[in-house]
């Protein structure tokens, strides 16, 4: 790949569809565009026109959009197709732009052009990306949060105040025998950089909790062998997505399904019945069930309502555990200590249980909708910016602590891009769509 080619790609849905939009761009895209349309605006604005072969022979007609760079997505000039959407269509378009010499664009390549002509950060970027895959409300707007800029901002404000930090450090080292730089300059920079330390300490716990609304909010369903696990799921879910059946054990591994819950992704995970057993594919699942139990956001644990309530080993002291007890229209005058009764053939409790994984869930969103957050690779060196600032802080000699200030300063451009970031490029620009 190189800048001085000139791409083009499908960036609509696939093909047959109402409208297809085909996205040219490079340094030839008004060159190639001008053989297919007669009268190619020179400005930005749409036209109606007809697209037509070299021979003349009319393909179609549609709105030609041109957006000439450095005002477009990407930073180049750009043109855009708007033809109908037909294979037909757009395959013989296709073969004109080869045949003018223009190569079909990499996945994420029109991204990583803006990002390389500055149009875009890698915060941005990845927001972008998330914002494409967002199939929740949260999702978008935990998503759109960053790709407007928002985080970005915060990042490059931080970094700029402790460049600012920097300097006025380095004047008291290199000129402290001027009168016009005071020797004790450098105090007054302490009380904002440990501001911004305590505000890159809050930004990384909610980027750490934003994964359960970027991935999922994980809730693992526990309990002993026919509790009602597999039956609480297909009832939660409104489908047969576990076998049930009398016979005790018959869940051996994890099974995942993504629900769509006031706006947060859940993932419930129905697991093992929990029992001392010599099986050793049933020993698997419960260990299986254990090591979900310990990533959950959330367990439920389900067991009869006329047995004891049953306290889990294994379990962190502050897990967020519900207990529910099942099989409510068996055992209606018992209560039994659970925190919710719950019956599949009646109904009852399905919708407490909704209610209190969606508050639980809007813990985390509460948490980091006043912040943003980004992915958790920006936790890695957020944590390494906070490390460098305590050093600054703590410090005695002065020109250590201008050089930790200096490292913390470059962590936080490495999360937008700002110093060298090539080795983690194809990763995050692979996730894209080709045609984005």
């Amino acid at each position: 790949m190189t800048d001085l080619d000139t791409i083009f790609a499908l960036s609509s849905g696939p093909t047959p569809s109402g409208v297809a939009l085909i996205r040219i761009s490079g340094p030839a895209a008004f060159h190639a565009a001008g053989f297919l349309v007669e009268n190619l605006p020179q400005t930005r604005s749409m036209v109606l026109r007809s697209i037509r072969r070299r021979n003349r022979e009319l393909i179609d007609s549609g709105l030609v959009l041109v957006f000439p760079g450095p005002a477009s997505f990407t930073g180049e000039d750009c043109v855009e197709l708007q033809v109908h959407g037909s294979r037909a269509v757009v395959n013989a378009i296709f073969s004109e732009l080869r045949d003018l010499g223009l190569r079909p664009a990499e996945a994420g390549e029109f991204t990583q052009r803006a990002f390389h002509h500055g149009k875009l950060d890698l915060v941005e970027v990845e927001g972008l990306g998330d914002l494409i895959s967002a199939e929740t409300e949260m999702q978008r707007r935990l998503a759109i949060e960053q790709s407007a800029g928002g985080l970005s901002r915060r990042y490059h404000d931080w970094a700029t105040a402790l460049t600012r930090a920097r300097a006025l450090i380095e004047a008291e080292l290199d000129f402290a025998d001027e009168d016009d730089v005071p020797g004790s300059v450098s105090d007054q920079v302490w009380l904002d950089v440990a501001r911004i330390a305590r505000e890159i300490e809050r930004q990384i716990a909610a980027t750490e909790k934003a994964g359960s609304v970027r991935d999922a909010f994980k809730v693992v369903i526990l309990g002993p062998p026919n509790a009602g696990k597999s039956s609480f799921l297909n009832a939660l879910v409104e489908r047969d997505v576990a076998i049930v059946t009398e016979i005790a054990g018959t869940t051996r591994d994890v099974i995942e399904v993504d629900l769509d819950l006031d706006g947060f992704r859940v993932r419930l995970s129905d697991t093992a019945g929990l029992r001392e057993t010599d099986d050793r594919v049933e020993q698997e699942g419960i260990r299986r069930a254990h090591r979900a139990a310990e990533n959950a956001d959330l367990v439920l644990l389900l067991q009869e309502i006329d047995s004891p309530p049953q306290h889990l080993l294994g379990l962190q002291p502050d897990q967020a555990v519900l207990r529910i007890g099942t099989k409510g229209d068996q055992h209606p005058a018992q209560t039994g200590g659970f925190d919710i009764r719950l019956s599949v053939e009646t109904g009852e409790g399905l919708d407490q249980i909704r209610a209190a994984i969606v508050e639980r869930a809007g813990v985390n969103w509460a948490a980091i909708a006043g912040l943003g957050a980004g992915r958790l690779r920006h936790v890695s060196h957020l944590q390494k910016a906070f490390h460098f600032l305590q050093e600054a802080l703590r410090g005695s000699e002065l020109d250590l602590r201008a050089e930790s200030l200096r490292l913390a300063a470059d962590a936080l451009g490495r999360i937008t891009g700002r110093v060298d970031v090539e080795d983690m490029l194809d990763v995050i620009f692979s996730e894209f769509c080709i045609g984005k």
